[in-house]
């Protein structure tokens, strides 16, 4: 592909990711779907502008204000530069997972003033500019964050401008982590054991996951560390009645089926038939056969009112703001607003009284979300405790040490209640649990 046509496309790309309308990754691989000139290098490489454009938009426009030619064009350029060896166009990436083969690419596409520019553009130093451009965040984000972190917060902004790790959750339905660890490596593929989840690996460079037969076996789903850690707060057991209540694609489903030995009875509910039918393939490449779907209207659905006070565990993965998944998803920042958030938080207080109702006597309640925002948070689980005095509120710490998980007490909130994880501290997507007993 030639350098002016891949500049002309990333161009006309990133002008349409800007606009917001949806989804990153689905509108990059619908582009790059319809494009005939890209091989796989330069889509790849595409996509990483993209993205590194949307991690440091702030960045990116404070250094695009002034320059040769079109503003889009500028923070096209500047991407490139930031994704592909940090600025210096004529040196190898520091980043090992990307190919060099870029060294000189772009520069038959630059004019002399495009390339003088862009070379003193990215050489600024990064903490002298503003505020706003160092953070990269909103700034209402920043003032509902910030409380919260005090000096770590530009350590959270920058560990969200990184791309997230690729954690899988081995299958203990089928395989031992140290057997599927073992088959990895003697394949190639390097992965260590996750910190913190005992059915976790970490992969430590990027591979073709459906070609791998760990992966088309069902041995191993993606799933990130934290996320396993919210599925092990239920301690779901043999023979029991669960509900995983926001089952969405199903990955906690999945974790928690394993968790019950392909036992019991586990329902996994959903507004959306579409994600629903996604997970079926999963669970048939998982072997678990005691998973049941629903489709229900909403939390109010009279459906539900069968499995009153009959469930031992639920499990309410909550329809949150996504904050802590911005490495994944870094455009969201610029699409969340207050006002989306305020719709949230009401709607997760209707969904984790609707679960409530389902919970059997002595059953388990686990309220989560991948949101670093402490309404939907901290001050939902405060609501609820207030408001349903039959619900004891039990301690993640506790769980956790008593599930052998070592550094229990660094992955809760100080007094040992909340799990709370953050990317700057656990190298893991920021996620939010709360759990409860209910007392009769």
């Amino acid at each position: 592909m030639h350098p002016k046509d891949y500049l002309h496309d990333c161009t006309e790309l990133l002008a349409l990711a800007m606009k917001f309308e949806q989804p990153l990754d689905s509108l990059i691989g619908d582009f790059l779907s319809r494009s005939r000139r890209a091989g796989a290098r330069e889509r790849d490489s595409m996509a990483s502008v993209i993205y590194t454009v949307m991690r440091q938009r702030y960045r990116c426009e404070h250094l695009a204000q002034t320059g040769p030619g079109p503003e889009m064009r500028r923070l096209a350029l500047l991407g490139f530069a930031l994704s592909h060896g940090g600025g210096a166009l004529d040196q190898p990436s520091p980043d090992a997972a990307r190919p060099t083969w870029w060294t000189d690419y772009l520069a038959p596409a630059l004019t002399p003033e495009e390339a003088t520019w862009l070379a003193q553009a990215v050489a600024q130093d990064p903490t002298q500019l503003p505020p706003a451009a160092q953070l990269n965040w909103p700034d209402w984000l920043v003032q509902r964050v910030q409380p919260l972190l005090g000096p770590a917060l530009p350590a959270l902004c920058q560990a969200l401008e990184t791309t997230a790790p690729v954690d899988l959750r081995v299958n203990l339905e089928k395989a031992k982590r140290s057997a599927v660890l073992d088959q990895l490596r003697a394949a190639g593929v390097m992965a260590e054991p996750t910190a913190y989840s005992p059915w976790g690996l970490r992969l430590q460079e990027r591979v073709k996951l459906a070609q791998l037969p760990e992966y088309q076996q069902g041995l191993v789903e993606i799933q990130d560390e934290g996320s396993q850690l919210i599925a092990l707060l239920t301690e779901a057991k043999r023979n029991e009645t669960v509900v995983d209540f926001c089952a969405g694609g199903g990955g906690k489903t999945l974790a928690l089926g394993a968790m019950m030995r392909n036992t019991g009875r586990l329902y996994a509910y959903d507004t959306s038939n579409k994600r629903l039918e996604g997970l079926q393939p999963r669970l048939v490449k998982s072997g678990l056969t005691q998973v049941h779907t629903l489709v229900i209207a909403d939390e109010a659905d009279s459906r539900l009112a069968r499995m009153q006070a009959k469930v031992n565990r639920v499990l309410v993965d909550a329809p949150c703001s996504g904050t802590g998944t911005l490495r994944r998803n870094p455009a969201l920042k610029w699409r969340l607003t207050p006002a989306r958030v305020a719709e949230l938080v009401q709607l997760q207080h209707r969904i984790l009284a609707a679960a409530a109702v389902l919970v059997a006597s002595k059953g388990r309640l686990v309220y989560a979300t991948c949101s670093l925002l402490q309404e939907e948070n901290e001050a939902i689980a405060q609501a609820f405790s207030k408001d349903h005095t039959g619900f004891m509120p039990v301690s993640a710490q506790t769980i956790l040490t008593r599930q052998k998980i070592e550094g229990a007490a660094s992955l809760c909130s100080s007094d040992g209640l909340y799990l709370r994880l953050w990317p700057h501290q656990h190298a893991s997507d920021g996620f939010f649990a709360a759990v409860w007993e209910r007392k009769d």
